[in-house]
This record gives C-alpha cells, structure tokens and sequence, in this order.
C-alpha cells in the first residue's frame, strides 16, 4: 500500500471526551470516529487492526475444529422470552418493535439462537461433539458509554458455543477452547493472564477470563508469583489464618470515641492498628410469595477486619444468603441495634440476628467494634467470652497482596487488567430452558451441555493500546499493527535516488508478504515521522539522500530510542530478520 492512496487522518489534540489513552491516541491516529454515545465508525486505519485480529481468531478458531456461521443482530423475542432473559437483561437489552408490532432485540450475544439451531440441526449423538462460532456485532444499551472502544455500545465479538453429549465430553471441549484461546493471545503479542473467574449461578469451577495486563486496567488480577495461580478477584480465595486463635488478653470496655464512626478514624484515635477493628455489614434478606410480593425479611450481620473489603460474590454463595440479600434498611438496622449506622457491632443487639464472620475475624482476639452506641466503641472484644462463636464461618473478602496463595507456593500479588476473552462451561441452562435435546445413544432425549467462549475483537484493541504506548502515541505488536512496516522517503520529490531505493525496499518487503506502506505523500520529515510514531507502526525505514550518499539508510523499531545505520546493500536482509519472516 503507498500513503497517498491510503486515507491518513492525524489530529494533534485529542477530543475533550476522550478519558483513557486507547480512546485518545485511536481517536488522534483516525482510527475510530465517534458516530453517537458508545458508537464508532471504525476508521481504515483501525480495521486493519480489527481484521488482523479477526484473522488470528478464524485461524485458530478452525485449528481447534470449530465452525463458522454468522446470526442475526436483530432476534425474535420469542426466543429470550424462552429463557426468560426477554425480561431479566433488563435495560442494556435493546429491545424493538417492526411494523407489525412484533417483539425483537438486538443482539448482545447469541445463546437463544444458537440453541435453537442446534435443537433443529443436531438430532443425535452422532454429529456431537460441535462447536459453532460467530464475529459479529453486538449491542449493549450500556447507560453511561465511555472510554472509546473499551466499553462501546456496538461492539464486535467472537462468540462460540459447544454442544456435547454428557458433561466430561463439554469439559473436553472447554479446554480444546481454552487451549486455543492461550493460542490466539499468544499470536497476538500482548502480555495476558488467563485468570481462574466465578460461575456465577451456574457454579462449578470452568470458567476463566483472559486479561490484558494495563496499569489503566478496570479489573484487578490476583496471582501468585512463584506459581501458575491466577484469579480475578471474585474468585480468588482468601485463606483462613494458620494456627490457632489467640488468648484474651485485655478485659471488654466501653470506650468513648466521639464523632469516629468509622473503623480508620477509631483506629487514628486510639493509635492501634487498623486491623484490629472489626466493621459491620447489615445484609437483609427478602421472603417472596409465589406473586412476587414481600412476605417477611431477615437480617444479617457480616463481621470483616477493618482493613479488609466485602467480596459480593463470596457473600452470595453464603447458605441463605445465595438467593439474593440487600444492604438493610436504616429503620431495619435501627430495630436490630437500636443505634444507627456507624457505631454497630455484634454485642447488646435488641433482636437476633445470623452473624456471618470472615475467617480472619473468626481468630481475630482483643478486637474493636461499635458499642451500639453513638460515640462508643467496644474494645478487648473476644469470642466465646464476650459473645458466642458465629454462627457461621465463610471467606467473604477481597484478597490483598501478601496474602498467602491458595496453592501454597508463596504470596499473592496484584495487578491491573482488560478483560477481553472468556471461557465457561453452561452445562443445560440454556438447553433446558429452551427443551434442546438430542437422541442419546440409548434412543432417549437428552438435553445438551454447552459452554460458551468470547472474545472482544474490538475491545482487544483499545486494551493493546492501553498496554503499549508512550508520550509520542501507539506502539503496535507485529502480529496486529495496521502496518507492519513503514517505508518513509525523506525528500522523495527532489532526489531520484531517494525515491528509486525506496520504492525498491519497498517492492522488496512486498515480494517476502511483509504488509508494508511506503509513505509518498511528500510530507516534512518531522510530519511523518510524527503520524506514524502516532499511529504506532512498530518498523520504520527512514531513506535520506544523505544517507544514500554514505551507502546506508535508517532503521528504527517503535520502541527503539534511536535509529540505526543499516548499508543499503544489507538492508532488506536487516529489517528481514527484524521483522522475522
């Protein structure tokens, strides 16, 4: 490709709703332009970046023996209505109506049809396992869009979803997929964690996310150092402390801390550690008649070092706590502590209540709560002495670092991370909700195991630039750079020996299948080399008629500092083995 026929849009400012880098530099590279709210017309620059993604994906998606078709955007309701999501996905489900006054969503993703296809197609046994794919654009009526391409409303996505006969044949399928997304990662030349991440309702433990690691990442990424652990932090266990609680050794008293409602500001005052306070959580739980409406509600006390933060995953796998809880109400708390928020704990309370402890706070002795009293703190609290044992035990926090591993083998980290790709096994949601069955081998029904596999090939993007760049713009890896090299003539217009070495580099590359652009649009050299360093090309050869009268010209990767003189002679052999082909 040469420049001039290319379309090259630079802008030296970014727009005053760009919030992130990837949103900036593809926004001043014209690589994306905002259409509406979330929507994004994507630029020729930027889908050469979505089409060398897309490739990389097709090709291993097919190595792995999954099967291409495409699916509507726009799906009848009836089949969400099936599954009953028509009503639960609530708002970011665009929901429409055609002519005929006829019920229809836009897509955001396409278990319902895909289960409906199998339930037709896929008769027997005999033609399971199956795993069909899609990258196609999806719709999520995201009620605050930002950060580009990052959290868009029309997006694109690579979404699979395997058929199998029995659960151990989808549990083999889930990892041909997650093999093949380690694959697809690998090629894409990003720094990533496959992180071990919840279920959800579904439960079990197959379910992984891919992430990009960014300091800009909205998700935190734990994993141990010396080992292979690694989990987002929902999933990441929290371990009960090693040993044995330790003996009281102070007396429980009142002690005033006026205005200090909470646990920092009690520790500042009474100079101890924040981690010998103990905050309280109120949980409510609702009783539901079959009409849906509010027959009776229960209140919960959860017990966490002061230090430590409620994980709301781990609450909701709580026994009672696993249908559903709400924080409670104000006159909820007043009843049960007859004090308000701030000064709460787990002594003197004025109606029972289920206390769920954090395993650290259940080995937790001499520690601080609220007396129930505004101004008044309880201190030299301990279990069995004080008050009973709790009545239950549970890993209801978020992990820090230098928590130990799970696996033993040394100290959590955390890190930053983009989640662009996950894995997770469905088991019969979707198959029972929608009766998909197949002819088993013994001639009976039997409802499919599925999982499902995504990828965001346009968030991916954003993520690869959040991850690689610098003051001067975008630093591409080869494998989806929308270039991989550049060819730039500097004073092409008044040199033929310029011009004829550069266009015979640049014939050279394209003879050896490098994806090349030789930049013939006669701009200053500090121009062009300030759109492509902008636009991230990660090879440059720079072609001067001072160089060509010393028999060599310039070779700079992205990242390098400064160029190096290469002799004309060797010169395609250099960026050859620079470029690895």
């Amino acid at each position: 490709m040469k420049a001039s026929q290319f379309f090259i849009s630079t802008l030296k400012e970014a727009p005053a709703d760009a919030e992130v880098v990837s949103h900036q530099l593809m926004t001043r590279a014209g690589m994306i332009k905002k259409l509406g709210a979330g929507i994004y017309s994507y630029m020729p620059m930027g889908l050469r970046v979505i089409q060398k993604v897309e490739k990389i994906v097709r090709e291993e998606m097919n190595r792995a023996g999954a099967v291409e078709l495409t699916m509507p955007v726009i799906q009848p309701a009836e089949l969400w209505q099936e599954t009953g999501r028509f009503d639960k996905m609530g708002p970011e489900l665009l929901r429409i109506q055609d002519r005929h006054e006829r019920h229809f969503v836009v897509q955001p993703t396409s278990e319902e049809v895909v289960t409906d296809i199998a339930r037709q197609e896929l008769r027997s046994y005999k033609q399971l396992p199956k795993n069909f794919y899609q990258i196609q654009t999806k719709f999520r009526d995201e009620r605050r869009p930002r950060f580009g391409l990052m959290r868009g409303r029309e997006f694109i996505m690579k979404d699979a979803y395997s058929f199998d006969r029995d659960e151990a044949g989808a549990k083999a399928s889930y990892q041909v997929m997650a093999a093949a997304y380690r694959r697809i990662f690998d090629r894409f030349g990003l720094r990533y964690r496959a992180v071990a991440a919840d279920s959800g309702a579904i439960g079990g433990d197959l379910s992984e996310e891919f992430q990009v690691i960014a300091a800009t990442g909205e998700d935190a990424i734990v994993y141990c150092p010396n080992s292979d652990y690694a989990a987002n932090m929902e999933k990441a266990e929290a371990l009960a402390p090693a040993g044995p609680r330790p003996a009281a050794a102070n007396a429980m008293t009142k002690t005033p801390t006026p205005g200090k409602s909470t646990c920092a500001d009690v520790a500042e005052l009474l100079g101890v550690p924040l981690a010998t306070t103990v905050k309280s959580l109120v949980l409510a739980t609702d009783e539901l008649n079959e009409a849906g409406e509010v027959t009776g509600s229960q209140v919960w006390l959860l017990l966490l070092r002061g230090d430590h933060d409620m994980n709301e995953v781990k609450v909701g796998k709580v026994p009672g706590l696993d249908k559903g809880f709400r924080f409670a109400t104000v006159p909820e708390i007043e009843a049960h502590f007859g004090c308000k928020p701030g000064y709460l704990g787990p002594i003197g309370l004025k109606q029972p209540l289920t206390i769920v402890a954090d395993r650290e706070v259940a080995v937790m002795a001499d520690w601080i709560c609220g007396a129930n009293e505004v101004d008044f703190h309880l201190t030299g609290v301990n279990w069995g002495r004080d008050l009973p044992e709790p009545a239950l035990v549970a890993d209801i926090r978020n992990v820090v670092e230098g928590d130990p591993s799970p696996d033993g083998q040394g100290l959590l980290a955390i890190e930053r991370g983009i989640e662009v790709g996950h894995v997770f096994f469905l088991g019969t949601k979707y198959s029972l909700a929608m009766n998909a069955t197949f002819l088993a081998e013994d001639g009976k029904p039997k409802h499919f195991e599925m999982g499902c596999y995504g990828i965001g090939v346009t968030r991916l993007p954003a993520a690869a630039v959040e991850q690689n760049h610098d003051e001067r713009g975008i630093i591409w890896p080869d494998a989806i750079a929308p270039f991989t090299a550049v060819v730039c003539p500097v004073g092409a217009d008044r040199s033929e020996a310029v011009k004829a070495a550069a266009d015979d580099l640049y014939q050279g590359l394209l003879a050896l299948g490098v994806d090349v652009i030789l930049d013939d649009r006669g701009e200053r050299p500090g121009a062009m080399f300030a759109d492509w360093e902008l636009i991230g090309v990660p090879h440059r050869v720079t072609i001067g008629d001072r160089g060509l009268k010393e028999g060599v010209l310039e070779y700079q990767h992205r990242r390098d500092a400064a160029a190096s003189k290469v002799p004309v002679g060797d010169a395609l052999a250099f960026v050859r083995e620079r470029l690895g082909v």
